[in-house]
């Protein structure tokens, strides 16, 4: 799933990408209905993400949405738009990768994915729950994150092409802020399972995986222009 997410996701966006370069007469009117779709996939994305209860599939429904502003982003075929779409991409492939190697280390204490079954984690794995907070955050796209710039040079792009567009954006971006908390709360606070309370702790190598998303997404907060081409 990290590899998929942080590398194959990103192979099809950059596809995505070369075609609408190759084809843009014939895509100039075929533009319209597929950015229609995309930006709608965003919201059903979203209500999925709200009412899963997997929380595997959370962050895999997850990476759907972002990727859908992507889509949406290239089929404008503007030189801002398509540096928002390369600056989500890698943003994103950094942080749902982190945010599957966090699920990950859970289902290995609690061997489920079930959200209510893996319950005020923090309390037991501390340091993981600093990772996880700082996971959630990138992925709700706050300030400063690199997430936020790729994100508002989208969605920019997409409101001086169309003023409607920043209803479905807005409301997907709103979504995405909503159920990410409501993961990041659910697994990290609330009523210890009895199954919980005697897990093994964590180990130096997940903190070292942890280690290796954060710091080139620090990285790219002090220096965008590394893939902005700026």
């Amino acid at each position: 799933s990290m590899i998929l997410a942080a590398v194959l996701l990103k192979l099809g966006g950059y596809g995505i990408i070369r075609m609408t370069m190759t084809l843009a007469p014939p895509l100039k009117m075929l533009s319209y209905p597929f950015m229609m779709l995309a930006l709608w996939g965003v919201i059903m994305t979203g209500f999925i993400c709200l009412r899963q209860t997997d929380l595997k599939s959370l962050i895999a429904y997850s990476s759907v949405g972002h990727m859908g502003l992507v889509i949406a982003a290239t089929l404008t075929r503007t030189e801002w738009a398509c540096t928002g779409a390369i600056t989500l991409m890698i943003a994103h492939g950094l942080t749902s990768s982190m945010l599957f190697c966090l699920a990950n280390t859970n289902y290995e204490r609690t061997n489920s994915r079930t959200l209510l079954l893996a319950r005020n984690m923090q309390l037991l794995l501390p340091l993981m729950g600093l990772w996880w907070f700082s996971a959630s955050m990138t992925n709700m796209a706050l300030p400063p994150t690199i997430n936020l710039m790729g994100e508002l040079t989208i969605i920019v792009s997409l409101f001086n092409w169309s003023n409607i567009t920043i209803l479905m954006t807005g409301l997907g971006t709103l979504m995405a802020a909503t159920y990410t908390l409501y993961v990041l709360i659910t697994t990290q606070w609330g009523e210890t399972p009895s199954h919980t309370k005697t897990i093994p702790p964590t180990h130096t190598r997940e903190h070292l995986l942890m280690m290796l998303h954060t710091l080139p997404m620090a990285l790219l907060m002090v220096q965008p222009e590394l893939i902005q081409g700026a």
